[in-house]
């Protein structure tokens, strides 16, 4: 006679969450691979001791890619701030977006790029539990709106109209 196993319900969970780290991980690998990634945008500031830096005026018409969290939301109606990965396949089809609304409607829109996992401050700041996330902040630093996910250019676009930004 077989010997009968009796499944708890954290099995069931363990089971769970080890089939969906498996699926999920093809989708967003490299993290710890060790090389250089190709540069997914347009300006780069990775230093953290000088806040001014990375809010110089060549970056208007261009992604803000940076680990400051120190960002001036005033010279701009709005901040979209992106929240993600150079790697994570969603992630990246949200970088010809990006750029264009950061061509598109440079003086209006500051876009900024945070890489996660090269630095996870930005995630831990915003509240970020998924990737891709996009934040929008106000000229007064508040928060205006979240979406987690693949935020197509004209659903982004409509948002912004009702919340009369555009």
């Amino acid at each position: 006679m077989a010997e009968s196993r009796r499944r708890t319900p954290f099995s069931g969970f363990l089971f769970l969450l080890v089939l969906s780290l498996f699926i999920l991980s093809p989708s967003c690998r490299g993290r710890g691979e060790g090389r250089e990634a190709d540069a997914p945008m347009t300006q780069s500031t990775r230093s953290e001791t000088s806040p001014a830096s990375a809010q110089t005026s060549g970056a208007e018409g261009r992604v803000l890619v940076t680990n400051n969290l120190d960002l001036d939301f005033s010279k701009h109606k709005v901040t979209f701030i992106e929240i993600g990965a150079d790697r994570c396949i969603p992630c990246k089809a949200m970088q010809p977006i990006m750029k264009e609304l950061a061509k598109e409607y440079a003086g209006t829109i500051q876009v900024v790029f945070y890489d996660v996992w090269k630095d996870p401050a930005a995630a831990r700041k915003y509240g970020i539990q998924l990737i891709p996330t996009q934040v929008f902040i106000d000229q007064g630093g508040k928060e205006i709106f979240r979406h987690v996910g693949f935020f197509a250019k004209e659903e982004m676009l409509s948002m912004l109209k009702e919340k009369g930004i555009l």
